[in-house]
């Protein structure tokens, strides 16, 4: 078996996958990013995990604040994903008519308009693996809406097919 980096990205690129939107509140300003390694873990008590690299902005925020959102994006939240996964996105703005925009829950933490759910998180625990950290949180609150995925396979972004019977 070969341990090639290369080969391994084309393999977990063959695993298609939801799109989120990481979201925490740092001094009053959004602050966020794309991530598709996100996943359920328990039902009791309701929690999810969510990886992210050592050397993301919002890796240090999630461990500061210990509160952060979970947006599932919806297939028209295309933009919103390219912005956010972008290291530059500070310096850069997005299409106009295709801007992010948030509400703010109770606790301040960023609520994306058009997501197909929300979850709120409060940290729970982290488990560094590699050149990422595992964020463990529960579910505190959500927020379910009607509509279609965003879905990402083979580095492109995608939508929902034909169901199979």
């Amino acid at each position: 078996m070969t341990q090639d980096k290369d080969l391994f990205r084309r393999a977990m690129a063959s695993f298609a996958t939801g799109v989120t939107l990481v979201t925490v509140d740092y001094e009053g300003s959004v602050k966020g990013m794309t991530a598709n390694a996100f996943a359920s873990v328990s039902l009791e008590p309701l929690l999810v995990l969510v990886c992210v690299d050592h050397k993301a902005e919002t890796h240090a925020y999630l461990h500061t604040r210990k509160r952060f959102g979970i947006n599932i994006l919806s297939a028209e939240q295309r933009a919103v994903s390219v912005h956010y996964s972008n290291p530059d996105r500070e310096s850069i703005t997005m299409e106009p008519g295709r801007e992010a925009r948030f509400d703010r829950t109770a606790h301040g933490t960023p609520m994306l308009h058009g997501a197909l759910a929300y979850l709120e998180c409060r940290l729970q625990d982290t488990l560094d693996a590699g050149d990422h950290t595992i964020f463990i949180a529960e579910v505190e609150d959500l927020v379910v809406h009607a509509g279609e995925p965003l879905l990402y396979f083979r580095r492109n972004y995608h939508e929902l097919g034909s169901e199979i019977a």
